[in-house]
């Protein structure tokens, strides 16, 4: 049969391989179009053509292929030769019949294909050597003939079915050594590069295991001749240099063991020793000696701090008290109650936080300061544990470390500033830091030892107290800071606030004097603040105004103000005095005093009827008691008008109360008392005296309940320049923390019921 035969046979589709020309394979049938095709073979002298079908095509080349069947039921199928296969048809049987151009082989081998071959072997050759397979590369491409030497790349794991089945498509042999020449060197590369990765990691692992062994031979070498200085033997040699307390030196002690035993190149290798240089820089068994001379801590307190005679006080009681156990041989008995944890309670600029430095300067203790102010994380406080990457004791632990001794004092400001999410609640991890009967053995987290923090003296400070949990709150001695009188505010200007402009600004003390009645101007018409904050930043700008002057001069010129200079170097006043006398002008205003976050302030309430159903309209960004005050003050007037002296007929209108600035925020019941007198005096047309300030809760029954803050509500009123003060009968004990020169300069009324109220109040 010549070579360009043109046949017709039945085809078997392969479906997940390749035959190629001189390859015998055993071929299980199980389709029905195989069957139909195997018994197609009795009419086409025993020859199948084998295509294989890809994707839901046939290949454009098969194989012709002799067939036999084997003893269970398998078919041997011998290829011969490619074919081109042509138009087909499908047999009454079901067997698919297609014409088959048979493809002959090249027999001539010239410059060009001898070149390809060439190349071929060598690709090839290195594969197989990558494999470790050199044997079979020398006896498989021995082969001389190029067709059946391309063909037999049909057993090589590195092509997919896609490409075998473009090999058994390529006719030109040329063609075909060409696409398999490029897919070869595409995969010894791939080789070489797996090569070379796992040749370098080879190489850092012998040469890990080298050092690791010569190491190991240089640490005995080093303990043969008494020369050992590794990082274990530091540890300990600092370890016996310290006088620790024993569990600490336990845990110590254990985690050196664990490092001398531990390889450099492990993780937790740095991870220990980090522990470790963390321990060894807190200082255990460490304290200041405390200065237990009463009077010269007074006078420090004294010098730093104007006023604030509660705080002095009870700095130096906890100086007595250590005075008198120590002379008593008591001091061994301190330990758990021995820490006083002191919560200053004020509004911003009265000297909280400063006040922290003083009392360590008093005491000759080391200070640290820990913000609280926006902290959300447990961890900041127990720290975190050494599981964690970049784990790192808390602020307690480190601030210790910070001062060098176990007794410091301990400044936790902004303490009603805590926060809380999902990563904790650090207000719970601060109950035991400060409870006396367990910070003795406070854990930290990274330590996982306990530290005695009861020769601590904590000072915590905050704006308010609603916003600190009350169990925290349970912990803590409450000293109230209420704020400064107009005189202590020129005094403190005076003595602290001026001198440390001076020196901010680079004047000499001798180049400005500020007359002391130009600070009681400042004093009194630009700033009304419970604290000094806002009169430290006018006296800044005093003294930038003049050290400008002085430095335009260039003379050393002397500058004095008076109180007629102040308007120059300040501007126009910012305060009024007589404030609340344009303000209660008209029936139906009433001054009102309240407590705020930055401290006493006076409020003034505003009600007026207009034309509508009746009811009540709140306005002024009120809370849920305010408005509720409002109703129960409406409902009085409502009930007892005629005792009031209002004509009942007046009641039947729509009221408005209005409380300004209607852009803050205002809550609580102390402001019931102000809302009936502001009804009252509209309904009645009776003005409020605009000298008259007050402050109570009231009932549906009349009476005139307690309220708090009465010091920073009197305060307040003496600022705007009021001179009565109404005050429910229960609060009169509070008016003692009034300072003296303000209680001469007013007058205090004490009222039970709301006709006590109206009776002052009323014009």
């Amino acid at each position: 049969m010549p070579d360009t035969a043109q046949l017709t046979l039945p085809v078997l589709p392969l479906h997940n391989g390749v035959v190629f020309p001189h390859m015998v394979v055993t071929i299980r049938v199980e389709t029905e179009e195989g069957t139909a095709a195997l018994a197609a073979t009795d009419r086409s002298n025993g020859q199948l053509l084998l295509v294989p079908r890809l994707k839901g095509r046939y290949a454009a080349v098969g194989t012709i292929a002799d067939v036999q069947a084997d003893e269970d039921g398998n078919i041997v199928v011998s290829g011969s030769a490619r074919a081109r296969v042509g138009a087909g048809s499908v047999d009454e049987n079901g067997a698919l019949w297609v014409e088959a151009e048979r493809s002959p082989e090249v027999d001539i081998i010239d410059a060009e294909l001898e070149e390809l071959v060439s190349e071929y072997r060598a690709v090839v050759s290195a594969v197989l050597e990558n494999r470790g397979m050199a044997g079979v590369a020398e006896r498989l491409l021995s082969m001389d003939n190029p067709s059946r030497l391309a063909d037999l790349a049909v057993y090589s794991p590195d092509l997919s079915l896609e490409q075998k089945v473009q090999l058994l498509e390529a006719l030109d042999i040329r063609h075909r050594l060409g696409m398999l020449l490029e897919w070869m060197e595409e995969v010894l590369a791939d080789l070489e590069l797996r090569r070379k990765v796992r040749d370098e990691a080879s190489e850092r692992i012998e040469k890990s295991q080298k050092d690791y062994i010569l190491r190991q031979q240089l640490e005995a070498i080093k303990k043969e001749l008494g020369e050992e200085d590794d990082v274990a033997s530091q540890y300990r040699a600092k370890l016996e240099k310290r006088d620790l307390p024993e569990k600490v030196e336990e845990a110590i002690a254990k985690e050196v063991d664990r490092l001398e035993r531990m390889s450099e190149q492990s993780p937790e290798h740095s991870w220990i020793r980090t522990w470790l240089d963390t321990m060894f820089d807190l200082p255990w068994g460490q304290a200041s000696d405390d200065r237990l001379d009463l009077d010269e801590a007074w006078t420090v307190l004294d010098a730093d701090h104007t006023g604030l005679h509660d705080v002095k006080e009870r700095i130096v009681e906890h100086l007595a008290v250590l005075k008198l156990r120590r002379e008593r041989g008591l001091q061994e008995d301190t330990g758990r109650n021995a820490g006083a944890i002191l919560l200053l309670v004020g509004p911003p600029g009265v000297g909280k936080t400063s006040l922290g430095e003083s009392v360590a300067r008093a005491l000759g203790r080391r200070f640290v300061r820990v913000a609280l102010g926006g902290v959300r994380d447990e961890a900041e406080i127990r720290g975190h544990r050494r599981t964690y990457v970049g784990a790192r004791p808390g602020r307690v632990a480190r601030a210790l470390t910070e001062a060098g001794t176990m007794n410091p004092v301990f400044l936790l400001d902004e303490m009603d500033k805590v926060g809380a999410d999902w990563r904790g609640d650090p207000s719970s991890a601060l109950l035991e830091v400060l409870d006396p009967a367990q910070n003795h053995t406070f854990r930290d987290n990274y330590l996982e030892v306990d530290l005695d923090l009861s020769e601590v003296l904590f000072i915590a400070t905050a704006n308010v107290l609603d916003t600190i949990p009350a169990p925290l709150l349970d912990r803590t001695e409450v000293i109230r800071i209420d704020g400064y009188t107009d005189r202590e505010k020129v005094e403190i200007a005076r003595d602290h606030l001026l001198p440390r402009q001076l020196r901010s600004t680079g004047l000499e003390p001798e180049e400005l004097e500020v007359t002391e009645d130009a600070l009681t101007a400042i004093v009194d018409r630009y700033t009304r603040e419970s604290g000094v904050r806002s009169l430290e930043r006018e006296l800044g700008k005093l003294a930038r105004k003049v050290a400008t002057e002085i430095a335009r001069a260039d003379n050393g010129s002397r500058i004095e103000i008076h109180e007629s200079d102040v308007k120059e170097y300040l501007g126009k006043p910012r305060v009024w005095k007589d404030e609340a006398t344009d303000r209660t002008d008209v029936p139906g205003v009433a001054t009102g005093l309240a407590v705020t976050g930055a401290g006493g302030d006076v409020l003034f309430i505003e009600a007026t009827t207009m034309a509508g159903e009746r009811g009540l309209t709140l306005t002024g960004q009120l809370g849920e008691v305010m408005k509720e005050s409002a109703q129960i003050a409406l409902s009085y007037v409502e009930a007892h008008a005629e005792d009031l002296g209002i004509d009942g007929e007046k009641t039947n209108a729509r009221f408005h109360v209005h409380v300004p600035a209607g852009a803050i925020p205002k809550d609580g019941p102390s402001a019931g008392v102000t809302m009936l007198t502001s009804l009252v005096s509209l309904l009645s047309g009776r003005h409020v005296k605009s000298t008259v300030g007050m402050t109570g809760e009231v009932t549906l029954q009349g009476k005139v309940l307690p309220i708090g803050g009465v010091k920073q509500k009197v305060l307040a009123a003496h600022r705007a320049g009021l001179s009565e003060v109404i005050v429910p009968r229960r609060n009169e004990h509070d008016l003692d923390d009034v300072p003296e020169e303000v209680r001469e300069q007013m007058t205090f009324h004490i009222a039970d019921t709301v006709t006590d109220v109206l009776d002052v109040a009323l014009s």
